[in-house]
């Protein structure tokens, strides 16, 4: 296990498991609150097949220590560019070609919440909170939040959960589509894990890349063109799949 900045990272078979260490509230230590190099050098296993972010402890994460934030504006610590530096870090997770799951205990509040929007799937314990109370603090979500949420709960729940800063419950969240799983919080993490492994044990990782490929392309193409690299890429696993086929019956 590898640590930094209160973030601890290991492998279990091939799937990759970033935990938030910052015990009570798991508050991110800085917006950068894995320095991109170290991410960049963790997720870039070749051997990789996803991803599982949780917390330990009590929450998964309350987001900014917002005390932190206002003591380095005062100090003058180029906070734009700290602000810059943890969103190429959500950035890149988002773009890695792996399946990314939250596992969700406790409070999940402002950053926390932009790092769980990132995640492909949000499994959450019965009981647990998020909200975005950054609002309340003269503030707005400034990890994602704005841009990330309203594809997935709506414009109008998205302004709502933004403007008041309300905290909702795990049945809310789910009833919004905020969260895909509500479980019992002593076995979030193993559920989680269950299901990325289960998703990812018996594909190669060639497959599994391709798929999230083409998932983001969905995402952030046009509808035609997604089409068409989904083709492409069809025909090149096609392609290695049939090669592969062919040399292992000649053997």
């Amino acid at each position: 296990m590898e640590s930094i900045n209160r973030v601890e990272w290991e492998v279990r078979e091939g799937i990759g498991i970033i935990t938030l260490n910052n015990p009570p509230e798991n508050y991110l230590y800085e917006p950068e609150f894995i320095p991109i190099k170290t991410l960049k050098k963790w997720t870039s296993n070749p051997k990789l097949k996803g991803l599982l972010i949780h917390g330990k402890g009590k929450h998964f994460s309350a987001g900014g220590d917002m005390t932190r934030l206002f003591e380095m504006i005062e100090e003058d610590l180029a906070i734009r560019q700290k602000m810059e530096a943890g969103d190429r870090v959500i950035k890149h997770l988002i773009e890695l070609d792996l399946p990314m799951v939250a596992a969700i205990h406790g409070v999940c509040f402002g950053g926390g919440l932009e790092l769980a929007l990132a995640c492909h799937i949000r499994i959450a314990g019965e009981q647990s909170l998020f909200a975005l109370p950054e609002t309340s603090h003269g503030l707005l979500p400034g990890l994602g939040g704005t841009v990330r949420l309203p594809p997935v709960v709506g414009e109008a729940r998205s302004l709502q959960m933004i403007l008041s800063g309300d905290m909702i419950n795990s049945e809310e969240a789910r009833l919004i589509k905020l969260i895909d799983f509500i479980v019992p919080r002593n076995e979030v993490f193993e559920y989680a894990y269950r299901l990325i492994h289960k998703m990812t044990g018996n594909l190669s990782i060639r497959v599994i890349r391709a798929v999230i490929r083409a998932f983001r392309n969905a995402a952030t193409m046009p509808a035609e063109e997604a089409i068409s690299e989904e083709t492409r890429i069809f025909c090149e696993l096609a392609r290695e799949e049939a090669k592969r086929r062919f040399t292992k019956s000649d053997k």
